[in-house]
C-alpha cells in the first residue's frame, strides 16, 4: 500500500511538472535587419505596460497587457494575478546598490546575491506570465564601482543557461553614453537595453543609437516631470504639475515612444498605484483610494482607442489671493486668512466635490525612489468652502508648506492640484505681489 501511495505521488509529481512545462511561453528578440520586435509564443508582442501590481483588472481594461515588478518578493502570487488577467511580466530582480551599501568588491556577498538569483529563477522560470527578467534597477545610480556590471553578467549569463525562454535586460537611470559602453563590454548576456526616463524622454528616444546602442531597448519608467526637472520656488522647493498637466505631457511622451517602432519594445508607464515621493501625488497614476487620474484617459486612447465612457476631471488654473492679487509662489503672513480659487471642468458634466488640505512640505526626501513618509494635513487650517473657492488660514510656524486641493466626480475619477507656500512674521512678508498661476500654459 505504502509502495502504491509512493508510485501515485511520483506520478502526481511528474504530471505537475509536465503541466508546468507545457505552460512555457517561450519569448524571443527578433532582428529583422535593423528592426527588433518581442515574440511571444509565436506572435509579435509590443508592451504597453505598468510600473506596479495593484489595479490590474483596470489595467486590462484600458488596453494594457503588461506589469513591471522590480524585486522578487511575491513573484509567484503576482504572476498568477497577472495571468488570470491575461497580462505579462517584466520580472525585476533586485540587484544590491552600492549607494545602500552593498560592496561589489566582496566576492562572497557577490556570490552569495547570485546563488540566490539563481535559485529564485529556477522556481518560476517556466510560469506563463513571465515575459522577460529586469536584472537590477538603476543600480547606476550614484554609484562608483564598476564591478556591478561583472555581477549582472553572471546573472545574465546564468538566466541563459537555466532559462531558454526568456530574454534578459538591465534598467539604468536615464541615458548615459558612459553606462551604454560599459553594459556592452561587461555584460553581453543582456538582451534588452532599459532605460527609466521622465521629463528628459524625447531626447533619450532619439539618442539611444547616437549614445551607442543599436539593439532593442525600451522605456521602463516614465511619467510626468521628475521633482530634480521642474521649476521651484525662491525657497527652492520643486513646483508640481498639476494632473491636467501631467496628461498633456503624458500624451506627448506616449508618442514619442511609440514613434520608434524599429528598435523600442514597448513601455511601462510609472507610476501603476500611489507612493509618497516628494509629494503624495507626484507619479502615482492613481489617487490614495483608487480614484483614477486623467492620465489614464491619455493611456486609454493609444492602447484600447477612443475615449473611455467616463472621463476625469481637468484643472484649468489655481492660485492664492492676496489683497486681490493671485499669487504663483506666494510667501504668506503668518497666521493670516486667505482665499484660494480654482477652476474645474468636467467634460461629462459630472458635478464634482472638492477638498482642500494644508501639508508641511516634505523633509523625509530621498533617492531613486526609496521609500518615504508621508507628512500629514494640518488640521483646522481650512476654515470656508463655497464652490472651487476656499478660505484658509497660514500656519503660525515658519516654514515651506504646500496646499492641495482634489476634484472628484464620484464615479470612481480625481483631478488634484498643489502649490507651495511659504509662512513668514508678518513684517518680512509686506508687499509680495505675485502674478497668476495658468495652469494650462505654467511649467510644462
Amino acid at each position: 500500500m505504502n509502495c502504491k501511495k509512493l508510485i501515485l505521488n511520483i506520478s502526481a509529481l511528474l504530471l505537475c511538472s509536465q503541466w508546468a512545462q507545457a505552460q512555457v511561453v517561450k519569448v524571443q528578440v527578433v532582428q529583422e535587419g535593423n528592426a527588433y520586435h518581442l515574440d511571444r509564443g509565436g506572435n509579435p508582442y509590443y508592451i504597453k505596460g505598468a510600473g506596479g501590481h495593484v489595479y490590474l483588472d483596470e489595467l486590462k481594461n484600458i488596453g494594457g497587457n503588461s506589469i513591471r515588478t522590480w524585486s522578487l518578493d511575491n513573484a509567484k502570487k503576482y504572476l498568477d494575478e497577472a495571468h488570470k488577467r491575461g497580462l505579462t511580466v517584466m520580472m525585476g530582480l533586485w540587484v544590491q546598490h552600492e549607494r545602500h551599501g552593498f560592496d561589489y568588491d566582496d566576492e562572497k556577498a557577490v556570490q552569495k546575491q547570485l546563488e540566490y538569483f539563481t535559485r529564485k529563477v529556477k522556481e518560476i522560470k517556466d510560469h506563463p506570465a513571465l515575459l522577460f527578467w529586469g536584472i537590477g534597477n538603476e543600480v547606476d545610480l550614484f554609484y562608483k564601482n564598476i564591478k556591478v556590471w561583472d555581477a549582472i553578467q553572471d546573472i545574465a549569463k546564468m538566466i541563459h543557461e537555466v532559462d531558454p525562454n526568456h530574454p534578459t535586460s538591465t534598467v539604468t537611470a536615464g541615458l548615459d553614453s558612459m553606462e551604454v559602453a560599459l553594459i556592452k563590454q561587461k555584460a553581453p548576456d543582456i538582451d534588452i537595453y532599459c532605460v527609466n526616463t521622465y521629463g528628459d524622454l524625447k531626447n533619450a528616444v532619439k539618442n539611444i543609437d547616437k549614445f551607442g546602442w543599436t539593439g532593442p531597448y525600451m522605456i521602463t519608467e516614465w511619467g510626468p516631470n521628475g521633482h530634480w526637472e521642474v521649476a521651484k520656488t525662491a525657497w527652492g522647493i520643486p513646483i508640481e504639475q498639476s494632473s491636467t498637466q501631467k496628461a498633456i505631457s503624458y500624451e506627448d511622451r506616449y508618442r514619442a515612444i511609440a514613434a520608434d517602432s524599429a528598435t523600442c519594445l514597448g513601455s511601462y508607464v510609472f507610476l501603476w498605484g500611489q507612493k509618497q515621493e516628494t509629494t503624495s501625488s507626484w507619479y502615482g497614476l492613481f489617487s490614495k483610494k483608487g480614484e483614477q487620474t486623467e492620465m489614464l484617459d491619455v493611456l486609454h486612447r493609444f492602447w484600447k482607442g477612443g475615449e473611455p465612457a467616463n472621463r476625469c476631471p481637468q484643472i484649468t488654473d489655481f492660485g492664492i489671493m492676496q489683497s486681490d492679487v493671485l499669487q504663483k509662489k506666494p510667501v504668506l503672513n503668518s497666521g493670516e486668512r486667505y482665499t484660494a480659487k480654482t477652476v474645474f471642468k468636467d467634460m461629462d458634466g459630472d458635478k464634482l466635490k472638492l477638498t482642500w488640505s494644508v501639508v508641511e512640505e516634505s523633509t523625509n526626501t530621498k533617492s531613486g525612489g526609496d521609500a518615504e513618509s508621508e507628512p500629514p494635513a494640518i488640521p483646522g487650517l481650512i476654515k470656508n468652502k463655497k464652490g472651487y473657492t476656499a478660505e484658509f488660514k497660514a500656519p503660525k510656524k515658519e516654514g515651506a508648506y504646500r496646499l492641495f486641493v482634489y476634484a472628484y466626480d464620484k464615479k470612481g475619477h480625481v483631478a488634484y492640484v498643489n502649490i507651495p507656500f511659504y509662512v513668514k512674521p508678518s513684517s518680512k512678508a509686506d508687499g509680495v505681489r505675485l502674478k497668476r498661476r495658468n495652469l494650462d500654459f505654467t511649467y510644462n
